[in-house]
């Protein structure tokens, strides 16, 4: 099972908020792919949050773009930033991309990013999100969300 941004978003807008939020603070982010072989390739990333979606703009013929039209498994990690800090937490996000060749979508993305063109447009579908922190420098918390599930929230010492 799979859910857009805003079907999350309405599940779950507090989780959704801080995930934004803290998507927000860097512009750079870290795509975990899948490569022809099965393992694993990292790379860095733009995302934005737009229309309710959560979009991923990969320049033309990047290898990172090939991989997720192989294979529509990514994770997408939030950039932790400088030290340990990480405030808003650590943010994890999971699902298929879907390559979008409709014209006026690609079109209403370039009017709002003004990426580089030409470029590879995916749009996310997820499967999870999950949040990491300390709370009360005490309590390591995990919310893990995933679509048709409730929040699970997980409390350690």
């Amino acid at each position: 099972m799979t859910a857009n941004w805003a079907a999350f978003a309405t599940a779950e807008p507090d989780l959704a908020g801080t995930v934004e939020k803290r998507f927000g603070v860097y512009t750079h982010h870290i795509l975990a792919t899948l490569r022809k072989d099965g393992s694993p390739r990292t790379s860095g990333l733009e995302v934005r949050f737009l229309n309710g979606e959560l979009w991923l703009g990969i320049m033309q013929g990047s290898l990172k773009a090939l991989d997720l039209r192989r294979d529509p498994r990514f994770a997408l990690q939030a950039n932790p930033g400088e030290g340990t800090g990480m405030g808003g937490g650590d943010v994890r996000i999971s699902g298929r991309a879907i390559e979008v060749d409709d014209a006026p979508a690609k079109a209403g993305y370039v009017e709002e990013v003004e990426p580089p063109e030409p470029f590879h447009l995916f749009r996310t579908e997820l499967t999870e999100v999950v949040r990491t922190y300390v709370e009360d420098d005490k309590y390591l918390v995990v919310q893990v969300w995933q679509p048709g599930e409730p929040l699970r929230v997980i409390k350690r010492t």
